[in-house]
């Protein structure tokens, strides 16, 4: 009897299905975490994690308490000086590889064809190894977070208003809407500042969906997939923003409504996740093609 082959989107999809049950009630999503405001990073090349691994990693800390937000391959800790714990259980990362097939029409060879497939790598955190110590983290801006944030929000050129009870990006004018800035509210792990950004970068999100920037379909309504599936870009995106310039992730107080909506969706399809982090990746580099990028010091491998 043969083993069952290890499935690397559905182990990740199951790794954030039970990061939202576990903390559905009080918003504690993988990128939730008091003081998590950076991007996991790789021992060896020291650069940051991208798309999914983000999220994946991120989930991979929550759920073991984990906080340096480093790591490698068994073989990378150990060119690194240090060596895994005996009995330490490994977190996966995901890299896709292009493989070349010919293809047989008619009985006759024709043109090879490319496909990508998935290859799950065994990672471990800081936490589980032996001989590394930490160094202080080199991937937070030089100057302070809320002046990196404003710097980068202007360099985009979205059209940004303020007035009223609710934000939301507006595709009818191109524009976001967001309360005044008195209107929000500091808690145990944020300043009203920082919720106000993070809501801010939300919507920067949103507006990167039209098709001269990224393309996106939004949906009709909520409760339809790709409504949920464009609030869970929006989501990613101003996490990995929020990440990079170092600004705590307040949860919005719509997230309990759309819960649900995201279970449904990456319980019915197992690469939903890596589809909704990819395209959340793609907007934050279309947003950092600016004059902003000097306001991010963050590796982007």
């Amino acid at each position: 009897m043969t083993k069952d082959r290890f499935d690397i989107h559905q182990h990740i999809t199951n790794q954030i299905i039970t990061s939202i049950e576990n903390g559905a009630g009080d918003f504690q999503l993988p990128w939730h975490q008091g003081g998590m405001v950076s991007r996991p990073t790789n021992i060896a090349s020291k650069k940051a994690y991208r798309g999914v691994n983000i999220v994946a990693l991120w989930a991979a800390s929550q759920a073991c308490g984990f906080s340096s937000g480093v790591w490698g391959t068994y073989r990378q800790w150990s060119e690194a000086g240090a060596q895994v714990r005996k009995g330490e259980k490994s977190s996966y990362v995901v890299f896709y590889k292009e493989l070349e097939f010919a293809r047989a029409e008619d009985g006759a060879d024709s043109e090879a064809e490319t496909r990508l497939f998935a290859r799950a790598t065994p990672v471990f955190a800081a936490e589980q190894v032996e001989g590394f110590s930490a160094e202080p983290t080199s991937n937070r801006p030089d100057i302070e977070p809320i002046d990196a944030a404003e710097a980068f929000i202007r360099a985009t050129g979205a059209a940004i208003a303020h007035g009223g009870s609710r934000a939301y990006y507006r595709p009818s004018t191109d524009s976001i809407q967001l309360p005044d800035r008195t209107a929000f509210v500091g808690t145990a792990t944020s300043t009203a500042q920082e919720a106000y950004y993070s809501t801010l970068l939300h919507e920067l999100t949103h507006w990167t969906s039209p098709e001269p920037r990224c393309n996106r379909t939004l949906g009709k309504r909520f409760g339809d997939d790709a409504y949920a599936m464009e609030e869970l870009v929006a989501e990613l995106g101003a996490a990995f923003l929020c990440a990079e310039l170092g600004i705590a992730l307040e949860p919005r107080v719509d997230h309990a409504q759309y819960l649900a909506s995201w279970l449904s969706v990456l319980k019915a399809d197992k690469k939903a996740i890596f589809a909704a982090a990819s395209a959340a990746s793609k907007a934050v580099e279309f947003l950092r093609h600016s004059p902003a990028d000097s306001h991010l010091q963050t590796a982007t491998g």
